[in-house]
């Protein structure tokens, strides 16, 4: 059964990179995903945290390249187990420094760094370290002992799939349609939150705001979070502004009446908030618009 599990382990961690690495290096989502990570405040900078994301997922393509075509050496083993433990280094450090950043492990958006995180890269030191061992390429042992092989890849993709999965989009929310089929939806909250538009509707009237084309040049992502605090709709980007220090990391917080449309109110108010991600303190001067535009926007999690 070792000598088994040893052969196969190279094709276990091939997929598991692929299906990291192909997210990172190609996703049209890495850029906003790079933005509420660690990288961002270790580098200073939006667009070098997406290339690092971007260049780590090439790395791992390339080692998956390695184990699935020379399986039997040591060197795809041995560099994989090194960028496994390479990864749970990064998480120990984002884990002590930003607790509430992302990992940008499995290119999926995830909330703050956890066990499947650590997990995940565990398994790569793991699974590395043990595919360096291998005596024999993958697909000999699959021809050789094909039911045996059968059994261990099933288990290992079941693994794998409750680690790199979006297990938000695979289990909560077909949980939450089911719910909804059996009781129906649930009524507004009192207060005129019936009125609500969709966040994608006061994303469109934000981007056709001055308050946008004046925050732009500090913008780095996409939308990353939304909430509703009183009648308001707040919208958080993540950002860098620039003073005689140089670049800093910040949030970008833009707040607009949460039943508006770009039909209803096409030159809508907005109150525009930036935060300094590293002391927490609002900076006024970041954005450079006409002072209704700089008035406070209250906080709200």
């Amino acid at each position: 059964m070792i000598p088994l599990v040893s052969n196969l382990a190279p094709l276990v961690c091939a997929v598991l990179l692929v299906a990291t690495g192909a997210g990172k290096a190609f996703g049209r989502q890495t850029a906003q995903l790079a933005a509420n990570t660690v990288l961002v405040r270790v580098l200073n900078d939006g667009r070098r945290a997406t290339l690092a994301l971007r260049a780590v997922g090439v790395v791992e393509l390339a080692l998956a390249a390695a184990l699935f075509a020379v399986p039997d050496t040591v060197a795809p083993g041995a560099a994989t187990a090194a960028l496994g433990a390479g990864f749970t280094g990064y998480l120990a450090y984002a884990r002590a420094t930003a607790p509430e950043s992302s990992c940008g492990c499995s290119a999926r958006a995830e909330g703050p760094i956890g066990v499947r995180a650590f997990t995940r890269a565990g398994l790569v030191v793991a699974g590395g370290a043990v595919a360096a061992t291998a005596d024999a390429p993958w697909w000999s042992q699959v021809s050789d002992r094909p039911a045996a092989s059968a059994g261990v890849l099933a288990l290992a993709a079941a693994v794998l799939a409750v680690l790199v999965a979006d297990l938000d989009r695979t289990l909560r929310v077909p949980l939450r349609r089911a719910r909804l089929r059996l009781f129906g939806h649930p009524l507004p909250p009192a207060g005129g939150a019936g009125d609500r538009v969709p966040v994608a509707a006061s994303v469109e009237l934000l981007e056709n705001s001055l308050a946008w084309q004046a925050a732009m040049p500090i913008v780095r992502s996409g939308l990353l979070d939304h909430w509703d605090d009183e009648g308001w709709r707040v919208l958080h980007y993540t950002g860098a502004y620039r003073d005689a220090r140089g670049s800093h990391p910040a949030s970008v917080l833009f707040a607009l009446d949460l039943t508006l449309t770009v039909d209803s109110a096409p030159h809508p108010a907005v109150r525009v908030s930036v935060i300094d991600d590293v002391t927490g303190e609002v900076v006024p001067s970041a954005v450079p618009t006409p002072d209704p535009l700089r008035s406070p926007l209250p906080l709200a999690t």
